[in-house]
């Protein structure tokens, strides 16, 4: 104990911890009935961590090129010892951390979470949230497998529609007009380096943000949070996310080991197109919606006109904290609250009605 004293006695004569103590030791957490909402950024926090671990582990095996991507994640899995279950559990983290990741935007949504002064907090939240599915789309073709090949080559067709710089973009992203290795070595400095700084950074200023403004309490709630004795960040607060990040663990093991991801086959880039060939989860409903407009609007490619809403919704969904001045349930705040559900139940319904192969 004596070491241990004198250890921190030195590091506080150096770095002066004793601030940074007194913020923790004051440091609450509101409760109300809508506490448990607040689990949900600590839980992909963690889903995060899992996936930058067990990336380093895939990355002292993977070779990111075309003649030997797939073979080095056929030797992780066939060869290397508990391989198989590293990549289950990189690959179905990264599918629980962004399904975390939309839980826990929505609930901030709900919970009127965006209201100043915490419009940066909400703006670089949905920032994480987009190069989240920028690290699914970027690690998708990494393994060089049929899915993940024809997948690519569907979703970056889709950048060409851009109008004025959409050949451009298209080029950038694949190395040149088709998919090829070089599009493979560009996704993979994407994914490993350029997506990681990015995320680090502005995960930083996130949580940053969120320590200093502390945990948001809804106007409809905040009597009843005044009546109900706060808890202490540390130790209260801290054990209950643990136990949180305890059954996230349980539950991406159990999904590891009982539904390891599938390797499928090399892909060959001058054979034809699976048959139903979807993207992932998070993006069916963009997927599916494009499917259903007709091939061409009052002149105008149905595909662009698409794109143009979804960048239209996706921006009227990021200034939100600007557009909304009123309080969620009330006032012209009750506009934004109803729009958040209807915005929920297509994104949910068009998810589930793609798996269950409603749309043909």
């Amino acid at each position: 104990m004596r070491a241990l004293d004198k250890l921190w006695q030195a590091l506080d004569e150096r770095l002066e911890l004793d601030p940074i103590v007194e913020f923790i030791r004051h440091k609450v957490v509101p409760t109300h009935r809508h506490s448990w909402a607040y689990y949900f950024g600590g839980l992909t926090l963690f889903f995060f961590f899992v996936q930058v671990s067990t990336g380093i582990l895939l990355l002292l095996y993977y070779r990111p090129t075309a003649e030997a991507a797939f073979e080095s994640v056929q030797f992780i899995v066939t060869r290397v010892p508990f391989g198989w279950l590293v990549r289950s559990i990189h690959s179905w983290s990264a599918n629980l951390m962004i399904l975390s990741a939309f839980a826990h935007m929505f609930s901030v949504y709900f919970m009127g979470s965006y209201a100043k002064p915490r419009e940066l907090t909400w703006w670089s939240g949905v920032a994480l949230l987009g190069l989240a599915m920028g690290f699914g789309f970027s690690g998708y073709l990494l393994p060089w497998n049929t899915l993940s090949f024809f997948a690519t080559r569907v979703g970056t067709d889709m950048v060409s529609l851009v109008p004025f710089v959409g050949g451009w973009l298209l080029k950038f992203l694949r190395g040149g007009s088709e998919v090829t290795g070089a599009t493979l070595t560009r996704f993979f400095g994407f994914h490993v380096a350029v997506l990681p700084m990015l995320t680090t950074l502005l995960l930083g200023f996130h949580l940053a943000l969120i320590q200093r403004q502390g945990m948001h309490v809804p106007a409809s709630l905040e009597e009843e949070a005044k009546r109900r004795k706060p808890i202490r960040f540390v130790p209260n607060f801290m054990m209950r996310e643990g136990v949180v990040w305890l059954l996230g663990l349980a539950a991406l093991a159990a999904l590891a080991a009982f539904f390891p991801w599938e390797l499928g086959t090399k892909a060959d880039p001058f054979g034809s197109a699976p048959a139903g060939i979807k993207p992932e989860w998070y993006f069916l409903f963009v997927f599916e919606t494009l499917k259903l407009l007709p091939a061409h609007i009052f002149g105008i490619e149905g595909e662009l006109i698409g794109l143009g809403a979804f960048a239209a919704g996706g921006l009227v969904w990021f200034l939100v904290p600007i557009l909304d001045r009123g309080r969620p349930g009330g006032g012209r705040g009750r506009t934004f609250f109803v729009l958040g559900w209807l915005v929920l139940a297509y994104i949910v319904g068009f998810t589930f009605a793609s798996f269950a192969g409603v749309f043909k």
